[in-house]
């Protein structure tokens, strides 16, 4: 039997490359679909950059300073190439790369999919649909160290509620988080499903804090507290008490207790004019959570936060090159 040798050349590669995978609808977490479930569950998490190296987030110290956050848009090319080249490892031959080629854009439309099941709660029922967009933020504060539970939520609208509202999972306005991280004891990382209108960024609220406003450190520090009604709880009208501390040394940082007793003395309404107890110091010193938001920034005029020192005409009678 005489073989055609250029023909079979022409045409392998073209039947394979015109074969046509369709995306099967995953309906369990551990059933194999186009893929493996244990090669679909490691790509969606690379997907969702689980695993890339902390440098190739922020490759410069100077993109996160201390006390800042950035938020960003997630290049789903860029996600894209990630898994091509994490899936071209597998590949030995030509044949290999073109039934890959062949099958990715069903690979892609199932871990498009896959993303928005990932922090899905365990025995509940899968998300449909796909992820369109991605965007996030990279936190560095001293917030992310001391409350390691910190809350984030996001919103496809600004809540019309106060500071004390509460929004449990399943409200309507409110957008699926992705990726929730810490990369280090004080970066928080997070990923929303879309782009999101408002974000709060809340302290935990589990347990009772204590403490004051304060500012500096060492010898240095200063605070501040409000003194409060002792039966409405609420606080007292007027400017709020300097906290006294210790001169002894070896003490920087340590309160007075008696002589901050003797400033909330000054206002009968706290109960210490006969004696500060401990019930009572720890009603003052009591804090509730606190609740950063972030809103769109739309609203904000453009003059407001970019204004041009240098004109154009400036410009191009510089950089103008005459042909």
């Amino acid at each position: 039997m005489k073989l055609d040798g250029p023909t079979l050349v022409s045409e392998l590669p073209l039947t394979l490359s015109t074969q046509v995978y369709e995306p099967v609808v995953v309906t369990d977490d551990d059933a194999d679909s186009t893929m493996p479930a244990s090669l679909r569950n490691w790509l969606v998490q690379l997907r969702l950059l689980n695993g890339v190296p902390f440098a190739n987030l922020v490759p410069d110290t100077e993109l996160l300073p201390e006390e800042s956050i950035r938020w960003f848009y997630l290049d789903r090319r860029w996600t894209d190439a990630l898994v091509q080249g994490a899936l071209s490892v597998g590949t030995v031959n030509s044949d290999d790369r073109t039934l890959l080629t062949a099958q990715y854009d069903a690979i892609r439309a199932e871990l498009d999919q896959e993303e928005r099941n990932v922090r899905r709660p365990a025995g509940s029922p899968r998300y449909g649909g796909t992820v369109d967009a991605v965007s996030g933020f990279i936190l560095r504060s001293q917030a992310v160290a001391g409350w390691p539970g910190l809350h984030v939520r996001a919103f496809n609208v600004d809540p019309a509620e106060g500071d004390t509202a509460r929004y449990p999972e399943d409200d309507p306005r409110r957008m699926r988080l992705l990726r929730l991280d810490r990369l280090a004891p004080a970066v928080l990382f997070c990923l929303f499903d879309g782009i999101p209108t408002v974000v709060h960024i809340e302290e935990p609220r589990q347990g009772v804090q204590f403490g004051f406003d304060a500012t500096g450190e060492g010898t240095d520090l200063t605070a501040t507290l409000r003194p409060r009604d002792k039966t409405t709880f609420d606080y007292l009208p007027g400017d709020p008490i300097d906290v006294p501390f210790r001169s002894a040394e070896g003490a920087s940082g340590v309160v007075d207790i008696q002589a901050l007793q003797a400033k909330f003395a000054d206002h009968p309404e706290t109960g210490a004019v006969d004696g500060l107890d401990p019930a009572e110091y720890a009603l003052q010193l009591i804090r509730f959570p606190w609740r950063q938001v972030f809103g769109d920034p739309q609203s904000t005029p453009v003059p407001q936060v970019f204004q041009p020192v240098v004109q154009y005409a400036e410009l191009v009678g510089t950089f103008r090159v005459d042909r």
